[in-house]
């Protein structure tokens, strides 16, 4: 099916992005990245301007909603995912499947059959494994790479004054148990960005994608644009230079009209899609190994391949 594979490219490109935030962020801040990308994201579509005008006032709301939400979770998101592995912060984002689930039964009314129920239960088993045992994991393996190091060794250990978090610059990987804060902040930015998700069904049944491009770029740019005078917040020259982020905002444009057309086919389902967008996960775990040399990338992927079975299973459901 078409809409399966422009959903799957979503997904892909989506990984490619989470790769990408987090080279662009060791050169700058959140908000910095946040605001070029938005703003490079809409200069892309502002060529399609023409064909996205004649809403109707509903659809200008709920595009605004929509842009608002988004806001929100890149907020939390990028937070978390500056702090987290970048492995770490794409198998905690598959906890959109249970959240894109819900809400395909309870608000469009999809049915779930057996082997889909069958499916959750997995995605839920993977996603409990990450959360119930990462700092044990974490500290273990720490614990180990200590008594390996030398006497008088020098460590890349850095502790950051609240003294909640340590980093290895080379690695990106916590050195002690990661603060809970950036977990929740992951987890908020899924729950805002399912909600995203269902207004984009909600929307494309009545709507093209270049008029949902074209607003729903638009207010994001305003709302960071409002913080950043309300907050004051500094944006430096510097930070146009930074080829992560460019490359961020050709993926997201790219991969966000995919998603639309997709939305737009009758046949699509809520929570058939949710399961595909995951394929991201792979990417991020992937890059956190061969961009980042990342480490405990094995348990992280022991957790996801529980979590794609169980993704494979709600995908095919008849």
């Amino acid at each position: 099916m078409t809409w399966i594979l422009l959903t799957l490219v979503y997904g892909l490109l989506k990984g490619g992005r989470e790769i990408s935030k987090k080279k662009a962020m060791d050169r700058n801040s959140v908000m910095e990245v946040l605001l070029i990308y938005t703003f490079l994201g809409f200069l892309i579509v502002v060529p399609r301007a023409p064909q996205a005008m004649g809403l109707l006032p509903y659809q200008y709301g709920l595009i605004l909603l929509k842009s608002f939400s988004i806001f929100l979770a890149w907020m939390m998101g990028f937070h978390a995912l500056k702090h987290l592995p970048v492995s770490l912060y794409g198998v905690l984002d598959l906890s959109r499947v249970l959240l894109g689930t819900l809400l395909g039964v309870f608000i469009f009314h999809e049915i779930l059959v057996w082997n889909q129920f069958l499916g959750l239960g997995l995605v839920t088993l993977g996603l409990l494994a990450l959360k119930l045992h990462p700092e044990k994991y974490f500290r273990f393996g720490r614990k180990k790479e200590a008594h390996s190091e030398e006497p008088g060794a020098s460590s890349d250990k850095k502790e950051e004054p609240s003294g909640s978090t340590v980093s290895d610059s080379k690695t990106g990987e916590a050195s002690s148990s990661i603060p809970p804060r950036f977990v929740m902040l992951a987890f908020g930015s899924c729950v805002l960005n399912s909600v995203s998700a269902m207004l984009d069904k909600i929307l494309m049944k009545r709507i093209n994608s270049s008029q949902m491009q074209f607003w729903y770029m638009l207010f994001l740019l305003l709302f960071y644009l409002l913080y950043v005078i309300f907050t004051r917040t500094k944006i430096r020259k510097t930070a146009w230079k930074n080829i992560w982020i460019w490359l961020m905002a050709v993926m997201f444009v790219i991969g966000d009209a995919s998603l639309f057309i997709a939305n737009a086919d009758p046949g699509s389902r809520v929570t058939v899609m949710t399961v595909v967008k995951q394929s991201a996960c792979f990417v991020t775990i992937l890059g956190g190994k061969f961009v980042f040399h990342e480490k405990n990338i094995a348990y992280r992927l022991l957790c996801a391949f529980i979590i794609f079975c169980g993704i494979i299973l709600c995908t095919f459901a008849r």
